[in-house]
């Protein structure tokens, strides 16, 4: 039996995915080069490396990335590999170096504006005079770094990629409902922060089922029967989510990103409680959501349940918030990172209620991740036999029903119930995969804006 193309791998118009993509060797290190090596990627948050020459290892695909804060205030993020022999030079995960030096051989790097002409520019070398004679260009050997970076709202975004659109354009419209996980719950711009570190566990499953999961399948909610008649919400009674009503599954098909959420400006109902628990807490999250009012007007924007931007990051925006990635491992295993979000200004009696209920939700001890966890896991080791990898999964729900959505250019919606976004995010996978250029990837989205 011959090799399967792409396209033949991915019917997307039909709903249906091969089995193979999820746990295929040679797919998996095509990933590497024609997606993560061209993507934007989340990185991490700015509240990571608070202070200057504050450091934190990240990564992007399955390279180890330092994501740094120089003496002049800006983010960095460089290759966690010294030019020399290859050695890791930040070996825990988070510090404060003023420069980065390597364990080996002793080659050191510095961030420092004042000092250095780039980032990553070697500057220390044992021996400089005596062993190379004075000849080594230290110019030439700094560290290899990112070809853009961009700081949105504390969230932090790079690529390999020089030719990569701009980051705003590559998010589109779905900068909306980003938003609504970065920004302040009163309504202002950005002022979100990390609470209690990141959480990083691995599982053995490929890494495409936990975005897949979080873009817009309110189908799997069946795997989560036993957690909402639990009550581990916050405010006491059944469910694990703040009230809301009816969502939509809505995407931008040309982008490769969506979201469970619902449209702009709808009418937002009276305020619910969410910490009923808590009284002081109920009581900042009600200040909270007048000051809201206030700002916003009383149409409030946008709601986000949860969402995935192509292709590993995936965000819940309201409760619990936080924000997700996925990094590939092997076809068949994938490291999950969980940064929980709260705002900056929130008293301590807050950020601590919104701590507790974070790990009940969320994480390698949460309730709903350990389902989730489990489906996945189950899916990858039941797709690896001979037979099963020829067989295709069904995503036919929904297909043929999505309508644009005239007011947000870009932007399709669906009912609740439907597998439209799944469809549109390994629809998207399939144009990385066969290689398209920026122009052929971005070509959609901009014809959308031109037609708005």
């Amino acid at each position: 039996m011959g090799r399967k193309t792409i396209d033949e791998l991915v019917r997307a118009d039909e709903g249906l995915v091969s089995r193979s993509i999820f746990v295929d060797d040679e797919i998996f290190q095509q990933e590497l080069q024609r997606v993560f090596s061209r993507a934007w990627l989340f990185v991490g948050h700015e509240s990571l490396v608070p202070k200057p020459d504050d450091y934190f290892v990240s990564r992007m695909g399955t390279e180890s990335v330092i994501l740094t804060r120089d003496r002049q205030g800006q983010i960095q993020v460089m290759l966690n590999s010294c030019a020399h022999r290859g050695m890791k030079l930040c070996r825990y995960d988070h510090g404060n170096n003023r420069t980065f030096t390597c364990p080996y051989h002793g080659w050191s790097f510095s961030t420092d504006g004042k000092l250095v002409e780039r980032p990553g520019e070697l500057v220390g070398v044992p021996g400089h005079a005596t062993h190379y004679k004075g000849e080594l260009d230290k110019k030439q050997w700094g560290l290899k770094t990112v070809a853009q970076v961009v700081n949105y709202k504390g969230a932090v975004w790079a690529t390999w990629d020089p030719d990569a659109p701009a980051f705003l354009d590559y998010l589109g419209n779905m900068r909306l409902y980003l938003d609504a996980a970065l920004d302040n719950r009163d309504g202002s711009s950005g002022g979100s922060e990390v609470i209690g570190g990141v959480q990083k566990w691995r599982v053995k499953c490929n890494w495409k089922f936990a975005p897949e999961n979080f873009i817009g399948d309110l189908y799997h909610d069946i795997s989560h029967r036993s957690v909402d008649i639990v009550g581990i919400g916050p405010g006491g009674g059944r469910g694990r989510r703040d009230p809301s009503a009816t969502r939509s599954a809505i995407c931008f098909p040309e982008l490769g990103h969506g979201l469970l959420g619902r449209l702009p400006f709808y009418e937002e109902g009276p305020y619910a409680p969410q910490y009923a628990r808590y009284p002081e807490v109920e009581a900042y999250y009600r200040e909270v959501h007048e000051r809201r009012e206030r700002t916003l007007g009383s149409a409030m924007r946008v709601q986000t349940s949860v969402g995935t931007i192509f292709p590993n990051m995936s965000f819940h925006g309201r409760q619990p918030r936080t924000l997700a990635v996925f990094h590939p491992i092997s076809p068949t295993e994938m490291e999950m990172w969980r940064m929980y979000l709260v705002d900056k200004d929130a008293p301590e009696a807050v950020k601590e209620a919104a701590r507790h209920y974070f790990l009940r939700y969320s994480g390698p001890g949460g309730m709903t991740e350990s389902d989730d966890m489990e489906n996945w896991t189950g899916a990858t080791e039941a797709s690896m036999g001979t037979m099963s990898r020829e067989l295709y999964f069904n995503y036919q729900m929904g297909v043929g029903h999505a309508e644009p959505v005239p007011e947000i250019p870009g932007c399709a919606v669906n009912g609740e119930y439907t597998e439209e976004n799944a469809r549109i995010y390994y629809r998207r996978w399939a144009q990385f995969m066969n290689g398209l250029s920026w122009d052929e990837l971005m070509a959609g989205a901009a014809r959308a804006q031109e037609a708005a």
